[in-house]
Parts: C-alpha cells; structure tokens; sequence
C-alpha cells in the first residue's frame, strides 16, 4: 500500500474484509489486527490454519514478533478477552489513575473520554459522572471550572470503579437475556446479565444514561419505564427475537405490558414494547442491592481462583 494514501484504513479495512470472508464465526479483523477465537483446541488449529492460508492467498505478509498464538486470554482494543470473560487492559486503566486532577473544562472532557471508553463495565457510569457533566454546561469563561466536593467525588469514585477490576461475561444466545432497570432523580441505569447452569447471575454489560431536564419532570413511573425503553433500544440487537425477563424496583410497571393505563405517555412506550418478547418481574430494591453484591463477590473470588491457577498450573 502507498504510504500517504488519504483513504489508507478504509481501504485496508475492505481488504481485510475481502480475505477474511465467511470467516465471522471464528475471526473477526480490525484494520490490521486480527482475532481468532475457538470454543475448542482442535477447532482452533483448524480456524489458524484457514486463516493463515487465505493471507497467504491474498500475498499479505506477517510478522511473527507482532503475533500471539494459543493464548488463553488475549489484549485486544483496550480490553483483555478469553475463557468467556473480558476486562480493561492494565495499561489503560493505569493512564485513568495517573490522570490529574482537572483544572480545565479540557481536561474534564480529555477524563470522560479515557474513562467512557470502559463505561459497560462501571454500573451507572452516567450517574456518577453527572457532577462533571453539569460542569461542562456552566456558562463561565471558557475554560475556567468551579472544582466542588461533588466534582472531586466523582472523579475519585469513577477511578475507583475502575480498579476493582470488573469482568464482563460473554453473551450466550441460547440463554435467557436478563434486563434490571433502575432509576433516580438524577438518571437511569441497567444491567444486561444471564445466567448459568448454576442458576448464578453473571452480568454481560452495563449501560447508564443521565436524564435531560425534561425527563426529570417525568413522574417516579414515568422515569421508570423510560429506564426499560431506553435499555430495550440500546440492547436491541441481544434481545430480538428472544424471550427475555425485565426485572424493575418498580411494582406498578409490573402490569406495564397488559395495561399502561390512561397515561399516553406510558400507553405509548407500552406500544413500541409490544415487538418484543419479555415478561416483567418486580424485585425489591432491597433484594437486588443484595443479589448484586453476593454476585460481585463470588465473581471475584472466581477471578483470583483462576489468576493462581493461571500463575500456578501445577
């Protein structure tokens, strides 16, 4: 390729796309990254062998130094994935700690991009960062912010968030898909999870969104039920065409899909519901408080079993 080509990763990307055809299943390329994944040993050898013949095929080249091979666990666009389960690269979450305390409406901004880039993993992302958000509207001098206790909390607690070292579990289509919605005065928040053939809830991701001033006029029902259309649209492409449970603190959303009421506004969001196959459960806020934290503590635990045995294999 030429260098100083203006459409250079466009078109490498398409090459990419070309050579590795029919290959989705067990490959996916990145402009010139390329992951293969197996569920098994011998499928892997098969899987590494197609793909290295179709490279040889288009006369592309690679570098072996550049090149890991067998790896039970691998870095990939920031995130380190295998066995099931990904998290954040160390080297990324290590530039979110250093980072400094911002003086700037720049660096505020230069801070939410570093860490929104691992926002599925932090539960009510949105929520915790409003403080600096709202910062960034103030109408003061261009660059200048007023840095208040709720301001500093929020940039502590996102770091914190942050070096627990949360583990997202890869989505498994022939399981049930659970959505638990939440919200506050301030925004929503949701929780994608499944579970396992030990009946342990293990979450796939997590999504947040901080309400406009419109919708925190919403009444306490009203914000609910904006939470369950916000996550059904964000999570679309899991959920179509599958049965899936909504669990909510909420009791009246409840009867949400057999009657909305006399509120247009609920009847509306009742209708664009109607598509999708889901029940609604309600839980206490109470009982999922507690759930959530029994499987974050089992989920950890899992975590520094396997790393010893990773470090000890004998």
């Amino acid at each position: 390729m030429p260098f100083g080509l203006v459409n250079a990763p466009y078109f490498f990307s398409k090459l990419m796309s070309q050579v590795l055809e029919n290959c989705e299943s067990f490959a996916v390329p990145y402009l010139d990254d390329i992951a293969i994944y197996s569920n098994n040993w011998e499928d892997h050898l098969k899987h590494v062998n197609e793909v290295l013949k179709r490279i040889g095929d288009a006369n592309l080249t690679i570098k072996p130094s550049k090149c890991k091979f067998a790896q039970n666990r691998t870095k990939y666009l920031g995130h380190v994935v295998g066995s099931g389960v990904r998290t954040h690269a160390e080297a990324k979450i290590k530039a979110v700690l250093d980072f400094p305390t911002p003086t700037s409406k720049t660096q505020i901004r230069a801070f939410l991009g570093l860490a929104g880039y691992y926002a599925h993993y932090v539960k009510n992302f949105s929520v915790i960062a409003a403080p600096l958000t709202n910062v960034l509207k103030e109408k003061v001098k261009r660059e200048s912010i007023i840095w208040t206790k709720e301001c500093n909390h929020a940039f502590e607690e996102l770091k914190r968030r942050l070096t627990k070292k949360p583990v997202l579990y890869a989505p498994d289509y022939k399981k049930e898909f659970i959505v638990q919605s939440d919200a506050s005065d301030l925004g929503m928040g949701v929780v994608l999870s499944q579970r396992d053939a030990e009946n342990e809830e293990h979450p796939v991701l997590y999504l947040s969104k901080k309400f406009s001033d419109a919708e925190r006029k919403y009444s306490a029902t009203e914000r609910e039920c904006a939470a369950i259309i916000y996550a059904i649209k964000k999570l679309k492409y899991y959920l179509d065409g599958q049965i899936f449970t909504i669990e909510t603190d909420h009791n009246p959303l409840a009867w949400l899909k057999s009657n909305a009421g006399s509120n247009p506004r609920l009847m509306r969001w009742s209708l664009e519901l109607q598509p999708f196959q889901y029940r609604v459960i309600h839980k206490a806020g109470k009982n999922i408080r507690m759930l959530t934290l029994l499987a974050e503590v089992k989920l950890e635990l899992r975590v520094r079993i396997k790393r010893a045995e990773i470090v000890f294999p004998y």
